[in-house]
């Protein structure tokens, strides 16, 4: 008797953590959901499914989807993508690929709080580097070839306070501090695809490095692909800090950066509604859940065809 239950001495401490740390808060964040409770308050009103019919009905958190999906849409291709292409070039290099490596992982490293302040300056609209090197462009392709640019004639947008630019501005500075992220994993991808497969692949006429990549590196590089994009899902719904940096005290121009996790710190913390503030969290949960669980059909669908 004592044999068959050892493993329950082995298996409890992590199965009661799970609960206390996992399930336990999100089973709250599911019942405050439904209630209209805020901090302070001893009762907390039942609600039914008012809190969710808000979210799919009003005009703000219609702009609050809207700007999620417009960042995530963005940053997951580009930041895979450009993680990718960055993996393949140093790998392929042979003098200097740490130094590469510390450059392009730098953005994921450094403090948010100093890289938010470097781009408030670079993305100032008179005496940031960004718009003074494009008016300088403009002046150069202007003289030598007497192209027109609206940019050029009107000046340059106010990049993180126009309501048009300010999601995809947003979305580059994503770009830009996730792909060095994306590298590091493929570069780890790329370390386990076996030389022989290219040696093979070269003998079956694979003679160009695009035959190579086609035939080898990029099936070989489906299981990496598979959580890199996941991971990159994840990490895009999740964006926070980024926003809350440049725009503490809103979503952005017009409510056009007001992302979910920025929805939640505003109505749960700042705003004291707990109840909307869970319900908005949930939303984030099952789209996090059914990622994990795309991922998971995916990984298994590709073993079982192996």
């Amino acid at each position: 008797m004592a044999r068959t239950q050892a493993h329950w001495w082995f298996v409890g401490p992590a199965l009661f953590l799970m609960v206390v740390i996992l399930l336990m808060p999100i089973g709250i964040a599911g019942l405050l959901s439904f209630t209209e409770y805020s901090l302070g308050n001893p009762d907390a009103h039942w609600v039914g499914l008012d809190n969710y019919s808000k979210i799919l009905t009003r005009s703000t958190y219609e702009k609050m989807f809207g700007a999620t999906f417009r960042y995530v849409f963005v940053v997951v291709p580009l930041s895979v993508g450009l993680g990718l292409g960055a993996a393949l070039l140093i790998h392929s290099t042979r003098r200097f690929s740490d130094l590469y490596k510390t450059i392009y992982f730098l953005p994921v490293m450094a403090a948010l709080i100093a890289m938010a302040i470097v781009w408030e300056f670079a993305l100032h609209p008179t005496i940031g580097i960004v718009n003074r090197t494009l008016e300088q462009g403009c002046g150069t392709f202007l003289e030598t070839w007497g192209w027109y640019a609206e940019g050029c004639a009107n000046g340059f947008p106010t990049w993180l306070t126009d309501r048009h630019y300010a999601i995809w501005t947003v979305a580059f500075i994503g770009v830009w501090q996730g792909f060095g992220f994306n590298m590091v994993l493929y570069l780890a991808g790329l370390t386990s695809v076996p030389r022989e497969l290219y040696h093979a692949a070269e003998m079956d006429g694979a003679r160009s490095a695009w035959d190579r990549f086609r035939l080898v590196t990029w099936p070989m590089l489906g299981p990496t692909t598979v959580f890199v994009v996941t991971i990159s899902f994840i990490r895009s719904f999740q964006v926070f800090d980024t926003v809350e940096a440049f725009y503490p005290q809103g979503g952005g121009p017009s409510k056009s950066v007001y992302v979910m996790m920025f929805a939640i710190y505003e109505k749960a913390i700042q705003q004291n509604l707990m109840g909307i503030g869970a319900a908005i969290t949930v939303v984030f949960l099952a789209f996090v859940m059914l990622l994990t669980v795309i991922q998971r059909w995916l990984v298994e669908r590709r073993v079982h065809y192996a």
